[in-house]
């Protein structure tokens, strides 16, 4: 676990987090708030690229913050940003899997014409595009690395794997993008 950051990159005095933690557990209202501030944006930016569509990241950062405070007991220890993104992790593939119980849909935002799109917003869209075709397991190892900045040991807690398995999948996601990628960074250097 990084000792001087949490995943937005603010520095952070441990003991003090600590003390707000005990109080979360405790029910303190404006402990949760503290912690809501703290990774609410890096929660929110993970479960957008988890799930791509918008609508159901917005439903999956609201559960994760419900089910954080509903289930505040049984955090231990005091690694809240493990423990945060494992609780957004489950309630993001929850919501993915019971979307495609209820209907498979077409996406056609896949298959838009982007002929007059700004390069800069037409980068970021295939980029996204490329994202939402990974597997959702090596999306989530991607996401957490390069997005969220996470070591390859947090993201081995946060998802429940082997070490050596988060690095293979950050290593299969990248060259996946790469490869969806490869045609439109060949186009913008010409």
């Amino acid at each position: 676990m990084r000792n001087q950051t949490t995943s937005d990159r603010r520095p952070v005095d441990e003991e003090f987090l600590a003390t707000v933690i005990e109080a979360f557990k405790a029910g303190d209202k404006q402990a949760f708030r503290m912690l809501y501030d703290r990774y609410d944006q890096a929660i929110y930016r993970f479960c957008r690229h988890l799930v791509v569509d918008e609508a159901l990241a917005r439903d999956a950062f609201q559960e994760t913050f419900i089910r954080m405070y509903e289930h505040r007991q049984d955090l231990r220890g005091t690694n809240i940003q493990s423990w945060l993104f494992t609780i957004a992790r489950r309630v993001s593939l929850n919501l993915l899997r019971a979307r495609r119980r209820t209907h498979e849909e077409f996406n056609e935002t896949l298959h838009e014409s982007v002929d007059h799109i700004d390069s800069d917003v037409l980068l970021r869209e295939h980029i996204d595009r490329a994202l939402a075709l990974l597997p959702v397991a090596l999306r989530e190892a991607l996401i957490l690395r390069d997005v969220e900045g996470h070591s390859y040991l947090e993201i081995a807690e946060i998802v429940g794997i082997d070490i050596s398995l988060a690095k293979v999948r950050v290593y299969r996601a990248r060259l996946i993008m790469r490869k969806h990628l490869s045609t439109i960074v060949a186009e913008r250097s010409k």
